[in-house]
């Protein structure tokens, strides 16, 4: 039984999210996708592929060349999944930056007398 993808898996790869990178600004055909990698274009295929089996990607068919089209809705579910540790740092962040801020008026006001 083959394993179902999920928009994680799909991201994980650097080359999937390069190329997701290129096609959010616009559809490209799989020639013009291929020739920003240095791998080939049945690497590329693949990886096209995997993106469409996780739903980031849609392929058309228009003459000879097939076209591949961002659908990034799926990553809000990544969103979803990381927002919920953003709010934890960025509380650890506040915490730092006032704690910094306490460091400085200790040292500096010892500076003023």
């Amino acid at each position: 039984m083959k394993a179902r993808r999920d928009v994680y898996q799909a991201i994980a790869d650097p080359t999937r999210r390069a190329i997701i990178g290129l096609i959010a600004a616009g559809p490209l055909d799989m020639n013009s996708i291929t020739e920003k990698f240095d791998i080939t274009q049945q690497a590329i295929s693949l990886h096209v592929k995997i993106l469409a089996d996780c739903g980031l990607v849609r392929m058309k068919q228009q003459g000879r060349n097939r076209i591949c089209e961002a659908k990034l809705g799926k990553l809000g579910e990544v969103d979803q999944w990381v927002s919920q540790y953003r709010q934890h740092y960025e509380s650890k962040l506040d915490a730092m930056e006032k704690y910094i801020e306490k460091l400085k008026k200790e040292r500096y006001g010892k500076r003023k007398r």
